[in-house]
C-alpha cells in the first residue's frame, strides 16, 4: 500500500461506469466495489464520487430523440439517481457496507457555513464506516449551476475531506503527451508542482458519455494537488485497478502533492465562481505575492479595485494583465480598499491564512 493513506476519494467516470451503447456496466461497476471494500477492510475511508444517473435512467425509460435537450438530461437523472442508488446499496450489503447518497450542486460549496454543513455530514457518516456516495444533483444543476464535471466535484470533496489521496477512474491509463490513440503518445506517469500548461500537449477531446475531457482532469489533478493532495489518474476498465494503483503495481498518471494547505485555504482555493470583487495588483507586489515568502495582500500593490466588495467576501486578486493570481477573502470592503490604494503601513486588505495563490 501506498503509505500514509487513511482517506481517499475515489471518481468513476462516465465512461467506466458505462457500456459502449450508453447503459450501466454492471459488471465492471460490481467489480469495483468488491475492490472498494477490500481497501475498506484495511481500515482506509472511502468516499465515492461516482458520474452514471443519466446512464441508469436510460436503462429504464426510453426518450424521445426531439425532446430538450435539458429537461431530457433532467428526465433522466431523476430516475436514474434512485436506480444507481439502489445498485450501489444492493453491491455493498453484500460485504455488510452501507452507503449513502449524497447529491450536491454548485451552490453548496459557495457559503462558507452551508460548505462546513456538508462537511460535517460527510464527516458522521465516515464516523459510523458509511461510505458516502456523492453525484452532482443533474436534476436542478443546469447552465451556469454546473460543475465543469465530476471531476471538478471530486477535487472539491477530496480538499473539503482533508483526503491524502483522489484516484480518477477513467477509460484510458492516464495522461499522454499526445492523443492516446497514436502510437507516438507517451504516458506521463509522475507530475510534480510548478505551473503547467496542459492545453499545449493533452488531448483536448471530450469522453464519450461525460462532459469534460482531459485537460479538466488534468488542471484539476494539479490544483487538487497543489492543496496537499495526491491525485491519481488510471484506467478503471482495467480489472483491479484500484489495489494496483494504491500498491503500486500498475502503470498510471500521479501527481506529487505539495505540502498541505489549511482546511480554509481548501475552501478559497475553490471558491473563484462564488468571488464577488476584484483587485488589480502592480507587477511587484504580484512578484512578492508569489516567491517563497508568506506574504499578505498590502494595499500598497494595489493600483484598481476591479469590482466592489464586502469585508468576509471572497475577491480575485488579479494582474495588469488580467491573469488570475489568487483568491482570498477581504479584510474589509471595496470602499475602504479604494481609499488605501497605494499606500504604505496599512492592514492587509487580504491576510496571508485567507490567500490561495493559484
Amino acid at each position: 500500500m501506498l503509505p500514509g493513506y487513511q482517506r481517499i476519494v475515489i471518481k468513476i467516470g462516465s465512461n467506466v461506469f458505462t457500456q459502449a451503447d450508453g447503459l450501466p456496466d454492471n459488471k465492471r461497476i460490481a467489480h469495483l466495489v468488491a475492490q472498494i471494500a477490500e481497501i475498506k477492510s484495511r481500515g482506509i475511508e472511502v468516499i465515492l464520487v461516482s458520474s452514471g444517473a443519466v446512464a441508469s435512467g436510460r436503462s429504464l425509460i426510453k426518450v424521445a430523440e426531439k425532446a430538450d435537450a435539458v429537461a431530457a438530461r433532467q428526465l433522466l437523472a431523476s430516475i436514474g439517481q434512485v436506480k444507481l442508488i439502489n445498485t450501489y446499496s444492493a453491491l455493498f450489503e453484500q460485504y455488510q457496507i452501507l452507503c449513502s447518497q449524497i447529491l450536491v450542486t454548485k451552490e453548496d460549496f459557495r457559503d462558507r457555513l452551508h460548505y462546513l454543513n456538508m462537511r460535517n455530514c460527510l464527516e458522521v457518516l465516515l464516523q459510523h464506516h458509511v461510505i458516502p456516495v456523492v453525484n452532482e444533483n443533474d436534476v436542478v444543476s443546469v447552465t451556469e449551476l454546473m460543475f465543469t464535471d465530476n471531476d471538478e466535484l471530486a477535487g472539491l470533496i477530496a480538499a473539503m475531506l482533508n483526503a491524502q489521496a483522489l484516484i480518477v477512474l477513467t477509460n484510458v491509463d492516464g495522461i499522454y503527451d499526445g492523443d492516446p490513440k497514436l502510437s507516438s503518445s507517451r504516458l506521463i506517469e509522475k507530475i510534480d508542482g510548478g505551473s503547467i500548461n496542459f492545453s499545449a500537449f493533452v488531448s483536448p477531446d471530450k469522453s464519450q458519455f461525460g462532459r469534460g475531457g482531459m485537460i479538466t482532469k488534468s488542471t484539476m489533478a494539479h490544483k487538487t494537488a497543489q492543496l496537499g493532495i495526491a491525485v491519481h489518474i488510471a484506467n478503471g476498465t482495467k480489472d483491479n485497478i484500484l489495489l494496483d494503483v494504491l500498491e503500486n503495481k500498475v502503470a498510471h498518471s500521479s501527481f506529487t502533492p505539495d505540502k498541505s494547505k489549511s482546511g480554509k485555504k481548501k475552501w478559497i482555493a475553490h471558491s473563484a465562481h462564488s468571488a464577488t470583487g476584484a483587485v488589480v495588483l502592480n507587477a511587484g507586489a504580484r512578484e512578492a505575492l508569489l516567491s517563497n515568502k508568506a506574504t499578505s495582500l498590502l494595499p500598497i500593490g494595489i493600483i484598481k479595485v476591479e469590482a466592489e466588495f464586502n469585508k468576509g467576501e471572497i475577491i480575485k486578486i488579479i494582474d495588469e494583465q488580467h491573469k488570475l493570481i489568487g483568491l482570498g477573502i477581504a479584510e474589509y470592503g471595496s470602499d475602504k480598499a479604494k481609499e488605501r490604494i497605494g499606500q504604505k503601513n496599512q492592514k492587509p486588505l487580504v491576510h496571508y491564512d485567507y490567500l490561495y495563490l493559484s
